[in-house]
Parts: structure tokens; C-alpha cells; sequence
């Protein structure tokens, strides 16, 4: 038998004995792109993953803590963790707020707040001594990735400089805190060569981009790019894949995105939240609050890009909101026709500011009902936009691979829109992008036949 070289039986035994940390990842697809950072420098130290809390050196919990129900889903991994391992480490956004979180586990190893991986390391390195030996690369250029290889989150920005009164994410993540152009570039670049099919653009407020660092430039290979919102996803729309944007607030600027949607250089897809209609409302969400004049862009961002798909969430319930309020809502949501929505009812998250603007609470029995209703109109909408494609042939990215694949099209983010099935006479690859004759479509998916 012919022993391998010293170096392959070094990273063996390296691998064999390293210390193997157990993940839970909650929340957004931002918490996600957290995650991806720590794992990604969990992997490049040597650590192993493995998905059994009993047994590992430690547990890593990112929680979210953005509405109540997020935080007790966030506590109930924690206290499921702790029952099975003894050293639990909490990051993520309730580690902005420890005091809530030690008062109910006193004996958790760590706590960190969100985006400090620098302590999540420290903890680790506290509970197992990282393993790691510099000669090896453990770790790909692209870094470890939570998603499917034919598409990724890239994240642009940190924080918010808004203060809508039912939001805490500026108290618990900070201002805006955009990213170097260059260094969001040079991250594409590897996510692409390394297979990615499909960018989806994440940020608080991805519209704002470049707004803390004044637009200014970085070196991208031989030339200099601005940190501004229209240059970056210029240059990305370069690269050859599609770029799907998500969390774009309507500010004038937006409208040249549209425009490279029209080029091709850009999906045309946005996911704007416009989260109520009424004037009255919209005030004591300290939004924006004049929806007459966005009806009056949406139908020019149509009149330039036709296929453009706008998708959005809505709070039903908000403090306050009357009858009319909601009735206005509805009335909205037929004018605008989006072609993909969703909807909360508002709960009372400790430190938002709309808890004490003196306004009546809407009781639970209420919100359910506007929820229930705003849902069936929204699918009734939905079904009419679906059933206009038929007989249409679209682009289509394949989820799952086979004869009888799943996909989505250009108009579907994955995770919360809608699906493409499809038949096909040959297996489709995963990450394929293929052209789909739509023959059926029901309230939220289509069916077709590759093409």
C-alpha cells in the first residue's frame, strides 16, 4: 500500500480530530449572510460543522429579533441547544439586548451582538482551540455558502438611517454602513466563477447605498467604481448572471435601475416595501405617505419595463388603523396590481417607537380578519397576473433538477414567491437556466413544458 504524502496525511488526521461546532441560523436572509461569514471562518480555521448539538465543542445560535415571534422562536433554539450541549454562543440581533436573553439562560457561554464575529471567533476559540494550520486552504475563494451553489445573498450594507416607528433594526444593527463598491465586486466575481447563476441584492435599504460614504471610489481591477446605487448594480448586470434586487425603497434614483431592467442588465423584479397605503398610517410609520404619486411611478416603471415584477410586504393592524384605513389598502392594492405580496399583523415589538404614539391597538380578532381578507384579495390578484402568461415562454432557473423539475422565473425570488413546474424529455441540471412554455397557473405557481 503506498502511503500518501505527508501533507494529506497531516490534513487527515486535522480533519479527523478538529472540534466540531453545531449552527442554528435564524432569521432574514441578511442573518443568513452572517452566518455564511462565521461558518466561513469556522471552515477556514479547521473547525468541522456537524448538525448534532450532542457531542460538539460548542453551539452557535444566530438569532433574530425583529418581532416577537422571531424572538421566541430565537429562544426556543437556545433553550433547545442548551439542553444538549453546555456551551451555547448567541449572536445575531437579541445579543443586542443580552440582558434579556441571560435572564432567561444565566449559564450560556457567550453572548455577542449582530455582525460582531470577531467575539462569535473569540468564543469559539474559548470553548475549542482552533485547530487550524496555515499551509492548508480550507476553505473555498467564494467562503461557505448556506444556499444552493447556482445562486447567494450579497449583501451591500450594514444598518439603516430610517426610523420607521415599528422598526428596531436601526437600535439593533446601527446606521447605514455601506460596503466599498470594489469589495462587493470583487465578492460577485467569486460567486460567479465559483457557479453562481443568480446575485440577490440584500441590504436594509438597498436604494440608499453609498449614501454614508458619500459615493465614493475604489478600486475595481484597473479602474475606479462609486459607492453608489445605479454604478454598482451597473457593474454587476455586467457579470453575466442574473441581479435580483430586494429591500429597494422608491426614491427617485430608482428609476434609472428600471432602465437597465429594460436592457436586460438587471432582473425586472423589485421588492419594495410599502408596508400601508393610508395617508393617515403611513404618518404614524413615519413613511412615506403620498401613494398617488407612487401609483403614478409604478405605471411609468411599467410603461419603460413591461414585464417588471414588483413584490411587497404590507402590516395590517397597525395601531390606530380603522376601518377606512384598511378599506383604503385594499382599494390601493388593486390599483397598483403587484405581482407578488405579503402580509403581517403588526405586533407591539418591545423598544419600536409606535408602541407609544397614544394610538388605539387593533384587538387580535380584528387584525386576523384584515389579515385573512387582505390575503384573499392579494391571491385573486395573484391568480389574474399568473394567468396572463400562460401560453407565454419564460426564463426559467431550475431549483431542483430531473424530468419533473422545479424553477422559478425572473418574476420569483426564491423562498417567499411562487414556483415554475416543469416537464421536461431530459433531466434539467440545478442552476440551469432554461426557456419554459407556461401552459397552466394557479393562485401562486405556473406549469409548463421546457422548451
Amino acid at each position: 500500500m503506498i502511503n500518501p504524502p505527508a501533507s494529506e496525511h497531516t490534513l487527515a488526521a486535522q480533519t479527523a480530530d478538529a472540534p466540531r461546532i453545531a449552527f442554528v441560523s435564524l432569521g432574514c436572509p441578511k442573518a443568513l449572510v452572517d452566518s455564511e461569514q462565521i461558518i466561513s471562518r469556522l471552515r477556514a480555521e479547521g473547525y468541522e460543522l456537524t448538525k448534532s448539538y450532542d457531542g460538539a465543542a460548542a453551539v452557535i445560535v444566530n438569532t433574530c429579533g425583529f418581532l416577537d415571534s422571531a424572538k421566541a422562536e430565537s429562544l426556543e433554539a437556545i433553550g433547545a441547544a442548551q439542553a444538549a450541549n453546555g456551551k451555547i454562543i448567541v449572536t445575531g440581533c437579541m445579543g443586542a439586548e443580552p440582558e434579556g436573553i441571560s435572564a432567561r439562560f444565566p449559564n450560556l457561554f457567550r453572548i455577542t451582538g449582530p455582525q460582531d464575529f470577531d467575539s462569535v471567533m473569540q468564543a469559539v476559540h474559548a470553548a475549542a482551540p482552533r485547530p487550524h494550520d496555515a499551509k492548508f486552504d480550507l476553505i473555498p475563494a467564494q467562503g461557505v455558502k448556506l444556499t444552493p451553489r447556482h445562486y447567494a445573498y450579497l449583501k451591500i450594507s450594514e444598518g439603516c438611517n430610517n426610523r420607521c416607528s415599528f422598526c428596531i433594526i436601526p437600535k439593533l444593527r446601527g446606521d447605514l454602513a455601506s460596503r466599498p463598491a470594489a469589495d462587493i465586486l470583487r465578492e460577485a466575481e467569486k460567486l460567479v466563477a465559483a457557479g453562481v447563476r443568480e446575485l440577490l441584492v440584500i441590504s436594509q435599504d438597498t436604494s440608499a447605498y453609498g449614501l454614508d460614504l458619500r459615493y465614493s471610489e475604489s478600486m475595481f481591477g484597473d479602474r475606479a467604481v462609486k459607492a453608489k446605487f445605479i454604478d454598482l448594480i451597473r457593474e454587476l448586470g455586467a457579470l453575466g448572471v442574473w441581479v435580483r434586487l430586494h429591500y429597494v425603497y422608491p426614491y427617485p434614483h430608482v428609476d434609472e435601475a428600471i432602465e437597465l431592467m429594460a436592457q436586460g442588465l438587471v432582473l425586472p423584479y423589485l421588492d419594495v416595501p410599502f408596508q400601508h397605503a393610508s395617508k393617515e398610517v403611513l404618518r404614524a410609520m413615519k413613511r412615506p405617505g403620498d401613494q398617488e404619486k407612487t401609483l403614478e411611478r409604478i405605471r411609468k416603471w411599467r410603461a419603460i419595463c413591461p414585464d417588471l415584477a414588483i413584490r411587497s410586504t404590507f402590516i395590517v393592524g397597525f395601531p390606530g388603523e380603522t376601518e377606512e384605513d384598511f378599506a383604503i389598502l385594499l382599494d390601493w392594492l388593486e390599483a397598483a396590481k403587484l405581482d407578488r405580496v405579503g402580509a403581517f399583523k403588526y405586533e407591539p415589538v418591545e423598544g419600536a417607537a409606535a408602541n407609544s404614539l397614544g394610538r388605539p391597538f387593533v384587538p387580535a380578532e380584528i387584525q386576523d380578519i384584515r389579515h385573512r381578507r387582505f390575503m384573499e384579495r392579494a391571491q385573486i390578484l395573484s391568480a389574474k397576473k399568473l394567468k396572463d402568461k400562460i401560453g407565454r415562454r419564460l426564463q426559467v432557473i431550475v431549483d431542483v433538477g430531473g424530468r419533473d423539475a422545479i424553477g422559478r422565473s425572473k418574476a420569483d425570488a426564491p423562498e417567499i414567491d411562487g414556483k415554475v413546474f416543469i416537464n421536461s424529455r431530459r433531466p434539467l441540471r440545478t442552476g440551469e437556466i432554461i426557456t419554459v412554455k407556461i401552459d397552466r397557473a394557479d393562485a401562486y405557481d405556473l406549469y409548463g413544458v421546457a422548451v
